[in-house]
């Protein structure tokens, strides 16, 4: 007969990978967000990239990353990764797939966590969208996702410096991942396009000339998409089937998402002098992305507030960059970077965290996202480039990397 012990890891296991499948669902709505917000022309490229992100990030998380983040005992900044577990001794299997190990299997612990990891990477990819060449982002992202991702990981999650801050007692948090995901991938973004450079066209004669997304209802859906994926994102994070842990991170979760999209809707109608979707829909991102960091610490109504101001900042975040010339077709640097860092530190403020903490953590884990991505892409940069031809940008790199439309029924459809 089972006891209620045993019922609960089989329940908290079962959600686990749930919550995992409810992240990979995630990868679907940031290939349409990314499709929809830039042009027709380019739309099977960025879908290549996505592919490519899931299918080689979960690999290499497999072969290196896992075990590199998830070190247990060491040094507290580096550890060495290697392959997980091809199988398990006799004497093995109870510490690793029974309560012995956690309220889940460690199969399940890698599979979820293993969904995070090659969201760093996807995050990159709708910054440098519409002029990136194809080889030198998929050898860039591996490396980002093998080898850099799980340090900054390990930092916090795996046991690491910021756990231990302050001997404990002033830990950083960072309950899912504004930092430890979003605001990695957002500064590792930001790296990325200052190496990379501006769209032909985006600036010009010291204006800035829109160029328009090609599908709004795809952009929509990514969203939607996307905002349906982070109840496995946040809600798995409970590492549990715990009924009030997880019914109060979804609540959190749903409020500071639906407040951040009217932040956006209402911010960049009174900036703009019209209702803005893009920014309303970057508006519910940016709640999102807020809130992670303390979804299961921050009160309801507190969400609301931590949303509704990631809403309005990432307006002001994507109109500043833009001045600064800095092209993102996507606004991934503003959603994932700058409201990652902003949902850190709420944390020291509506979350129980120490503000200290928050701040320094999320300052270390943005710069060393920031400088190893800048001397990686440097580096792909120096030896063959990263930046497709003025001929290839102009004429799409759906054909000029893949020899391929996406929409080939339709005139001038490789015209964007």
């Amino acid at each position: 007969m089972a006891t209620p012990a045993a019922d609960f890891f089989t329940i908290s296991n079962l959600w686990i990978l749930i919550a995992a499948g409810l992240v990979f669902i995630m990868h679907l709505g940031f290939s349409t967000v990314e499709t929809g917000l830039t042009q027709s022309k380019n739309t099977v490229n960025i879908l290549f990239k996505n592919v490519f992100i899931v299918c080689m990030g979960v690999l290499v998380y497999a072969l290196w990353g896992f075990n590199a983040m998830y070190p247990g005992d060491f040094n507290g900044f580096f550890a060495a990764g290697s392959p997980i577990a091809n199988a398990f001794a006799d004497a093995d299997v109870f510490a690793n797939m029974t309560s012995e190990y956690a309220d889940y299997t460690y199969w399940a612990d890698f599979i979820f966590q293993a969904m995070f990891a090659a969201t760093a990477a996807t995050i990159v990819s709708g910054a440098v969208a519409e002029r990136v060449k194809l080889s030198s982002f998929m050898i860039y992202a591996t490396i980002l996702v093998c080898f850099i991702y799980p340090i900054t990981g390990s930092w916090e999650w795996g046991g690491g410096w910021l756990n231990n801050f302050g001997g404990g007692e002033k830990e950083f948090i960072d309950f899912a991942g504004s930092s430890l995901v979003h605001a990695f991938g957002g500064y590792a973004a930001l790296a990325a396009v200052l190496l990379l450079g501006a769209r032909k066209g985006k600036y010009v004669g010291g204006k800035i000339k829109p160029i328009l997304g090609h599908s709004m209802p795809l952009a929509t859906i990514g969203v939607f998409m996307l905002f349906f994926g982070w109840f496995g994102f946040n809600g798995g994070s409970v590492l549990s089937a715990d009924p009030q842990a997880v019914s109060l991170v979804f609540v959190t979760t749903t409020l500071a998402g639906c407040a951040g999209g009217l932040g956006g809707m209402f911010t960049s109608w009174a900036l703009l002098k019209k209702p803005d979707l893009s920014m309303g829909l970057n508006g519910i991102l940016a709640g999102l992305v807020g809130i992670t960091a303390g979804a299961d610490t921050i009160a309801p109504w507190s969400a609301v507030l931590v949303g509704l101001i990631a809403g309005i900042i990432v307006v002001f975040s994507v109109l500043f960059f833009d001045k600064l010339k800095i092209d993102d077709p996507v606004g991934a640097i503003s959603v994932h970077g700058i409201c990652g860092n902003f949902g850190t530190i709420a944390v020291g403020i509506w979350g129980g965290g120490f503000f200290l903490s928050q701040l320094i953590g999320t300052v270390a884990v943005s710069a060393f996202a920031f400088i190893c991505s800048f001397i990686i892409f440097g580096i792909v940069k120096a030896i063959m480039g990263v930046r497709v031809s003025e001929e290839e940008e102009f004429g799409g790199l759906d054909v000029g990397e893949h020899g391929q439309e996406a929409y080939p029924d339709f005139a001038g459809a490789t015209k964007g």
